[in-house]
C-alpha cells in the first residue's frame, strides 16, 4: 500500500474565521469530521490491498464505495479549508482572469453569487455547492450530494461550500442560508483564482 493519507493542517488559526465560523465549530469539523474521512479512506485502501493479497474480492464493491466516499470527503474538505480565510463583509474577487471568467460565464458577479447561493442552499440532504471550470476556462456551478453523487466529469472544482449539517449546525442550527451567506464573506478569492489559472 502507498503511504497513508494524513489530515492536513489548517492554513490559519482555529479562531481566525470568527465570527462567521466559530473556533468550536472549526475544531469539531476539522479535527473530528475531516479526520474521520482520512481514517475511513486509509481503512478502505488497507482492505483493498488485503483483497489483492488474498485474492478474496467478496467485499470489493463495499470497499470501493468506502474509498470513493471517504476519499472524496477528504479531498473536498482539503479544498474547503484552503478556500477560506479571515472574513470581511464586502468580500469580492479582485479584477483579473477569474473575475473576467465570472462575468463571461454568468453575466455579472451578482448573478454568479445568486446562482451559487441558490444551488448550495438547495442541496438535498448533505453535500456541497461547487464552482468549477471546464477545459475551455468557462465556469459552472453545481451541487454535489454527499461527497461524490451528481458529479460532473471533466470539471475542475475551484470553490466548494460544505453544507453537511456537521459543517454548520453547531453554530447555525437549521439556518443553512445564513451559513452560506457568511461563507461568502470567508472566501479566499486569491486561492480560487490560483486554482482557476492552473492548466
Amino acid at each position: 500500500m502507498s503511504e497513508e493519507f494524513i489530515l492536513p493542517d489548517l492554513p490559519y488559526a482555529y479562531n481566525a474565521l470568527e465570527p462567521y465560523y466559530s473556533e468550536q465549530m472549526l475544531r469539531l469539523h476539522h479535527d473530528k469530521h475531516h479526520a474521520g474521512y482520512v481514517n475511513g479512506l486509509n481503512m478502505a485502501l488497507k482492505k483493498l490491498k488485503e483483497a489483492r493479497d488474498t485474492g478474496d474480492y467478496s467485499l470489493i464493491k463495499h470497499w470501493e464505495r468506502e474509498m470513493a466516499f471517504h476519499g472524496a470527503g477528504h479531498w473536498f474538505h482539503s479544498l474547503f479549508w484552503e478556500n477560506m480565510h479571515p472574513g470581511k463583509e464586502d468580500n469580492k474577487p479582485g479584477r483579473g482572469e477569474l473575475f473576467d471568467a465570472i462575468l463571461r460565464s454568468f453575466g455579472s458577479y451578482e448573478k454568479f453569487l445568486a446562482q451559487f447561493k441558490a444551488a448550495t442552499i438547495a442541496v438535498e440532504g448533505s453535500g456541497w455547492g461547487v464552482l468549477a471550470k471546464d477545459p475551455e476556462g468557462n465556469l459552472h456551478i453545481f451541487a454535489v450530494e454527499n461527497h461524490q453523487k451528481v458529479w460532473v466529469p471533466g470539471l475542475a472544482p475551484l470553490l466548494v461550500c460544505d453544507v453537511w449539517e456537521h459543517a454548520y449546525y453547531l453554530q447555525y442550527q437549521n439556518r443553512r442560508p445564513e451559513w452560506v451567506d457568511n461563507f461568502i464573506k470567508l472566501i479566499n478569492w486569491k486561492d480560487v483564482e490560483k486554482r482557476y489559472k492552473k492548466k
